[in-house]
């Protein structure tokens, strides 16, 4: 009579894969189709293909991995959807330094060739993370494995954006967004990680454009002023009484511009003078809109001084800063520095400093959304606990701005736009277009950003 040996030492990886393989053979992580049972169900927070999981992924996975296994010993028909993300920006990013490393780009191999490389990257990398959610142990039913650029999520995609366009939810215009000089993309402003940093505050004499003196205007960012077209103080502020009508002269570029009154000015900042950049500044950009000033960009997307900064056309903007303050110190319009920390967007990929840029893209009008949201707390709808935050949320929904959701890269779903060479036409629709519904024009260019 054989007997089989016991191990000396517990393997649980003979075990773990024995046992995984009985799971998924007796399909024990399969949700019924159609059951009497009270349904239970989790979606995944889908990995990002970008490499593989870490321990956070470990840790939230095994959290809900409790709560399925939980909820099936107690008679219900569960579901656990698993799936990965194909992350736009990051998974974009690895790929570009895979081919940074060939010594080439994306622009070098093209669209379509780049569109294959990522593909590549997510068989690769996709299939990797699956593996080491089944390592973990994980009870999804991978009958309904999804990737979030499969045909049928493009599809609702597609659905999504064209509903909420013809609704007056989407549009297209000129805002102030975050910009990334390093990506080469737009982002929203929760892609913006903030840290604090020690600085300083300049402060700039700007003279009056008729007879003597001038009023001091504080700043963090000094390249700026080459756009400025107003400064701006606050008509309580007793100190600029009696300026209505003044005009002031940029300095070094002694372009008059206008001095204007508006409340959103903190009288306590600086010297309660605030320079106006529309075109780089999210507030001034609301301030130039309330007075009807002019948006002069004078930084590029590469972060590099543009043919409307004059002398310091094609500085990188950090280079202009040094080159601008030794100009103010040389004309003696730089009254003095102070230090000052304040808070500091990078891009959350790359870590590069965002640069705020008047851009064209497209944007999700959020009012009407977070007056739903707001209106569903105060009626109970929706609790939040503790309710002493009650608070910090209606701050956020009563100031929230509109989000910003097109991306300047080529790994992502593709906006459901077409422009109309022929008359100017904008078509947004599910499917490509034949003709223009305006000219009837065959000239239609999809829109290239994601």
């Amino acid at each position: 009579m054989s007997r089989e040996e016991i191990a000396k030492s517990y393997e649980p990886q003979e075990v773990e894969h024995r046992w995984y393989r009985y799971w998924e053979e007796h399909r024990l992580f399969e949700a019924e189709t159609r059951s009497e049972k009270d349904p239970y169900c989790i979606v995944i927070p889908p990995p990002n293909v970008t490499g593989t999981l870490h321990m956070g992924h470990a840790l939230n996975n095994t959290l809900q991995d409790i709560l399925i296994r939980y909820k099936k010993m107690k008679g219900f028909n569960v579901l656990w959807q698993p799936g990965t993300d194909h992350a736009g920006i990051a998974t974009q990013n690895v790929v570009e330094k895979d081919l940074a490393a060939k010594g080439t780009d994306r622009h070098t191999v093209g669209r379509e060739k780049f569109i294959e490389l990522v593909w590549e990257w997510r068989e690769k990398y996709g299939g990797l993370i699956i593996n080491q959610l089944k390592r973990l142990g994980c009870a999804c039913d991978w009958s309904r494995e999804r990737f979030t650029m499969d045909e049928g999520l493009s599809r609702a995609v597609r659905e999504v954006f064209v509903r909420l366009y013809d609704e007056g939810l989407i549009y297209r215009g000129d805002y102030i967004i975050n910009w990334c000089p390093r990506c080469h993309t737009a982002l929203a402003d929760l892609e913006v990680e903030h840290e604090e940093r020690d600085s300083h505050l300049y402060y700039v004499r700007y003279p009056l454009e008729k007879g003597d003196g001038h009023l001091i205007v504080a700043t963090t960012r000094p390249e700026t002023l080459l756009g400025d077209t107003a400064v701006a103080v606050n008509p309580e502020d007793e100190r600029y009484q009696g300026l209505s009508g003044v005009h002031v002269l940029l300095p070094i570029l002694d372009r008059p511009i206008p001095l204007i009154f508006d409340r959103y000015v903190d009288t306590e900042f600086g010297t309660g003078a605030l320079k106006i950049t529309p075109a780089h500044d999210p507030y001034d950009f609301e301030i130039g809109e309330t007075h009807g000033l002019k948006r002069i960009k004078v930084i590029d997307e590469d972060g590099r001084m543009n043919e409307l900064a004059g002398p310091y056309r094609g500085m990188d903007r950090f280079e202009c800063r040094e080159k601008i303050l030794a100009d103010l110190e040389a004309r003696g319009l730089l009254e003095k520095i102070e230090p000052y920390r304040h808070s500091v967007g990078h891009c959350y990929r790359c870590k590069t400093m965002i640069e705020p840029l008047l851009s064209k893209q497209w944007f999700v009008r959020v009012k009407p959304l977070a007056e739903k949201a707001i209106q569903a707390v105060k009626e109970g709808r929706t609790k939040i606990y503790p309710t002493i935050w009650e608070g910090v949320y209606f701050d956020w929904m009563e100031n929230i701005r509109d989000w910003c959701i097109s991306r300047q890269i080529w790994w992502g779903h593709r906006i459901p736009a077409w422009y109309c060479e022929g008359c100017g036409e904008v078509v947004v629709a599910k499917e490509t277009p034949e003709t223009c519904p305006a000219c009837s024009g065959k000239d239609l260019i999809q829109e290239t950003d994601v």
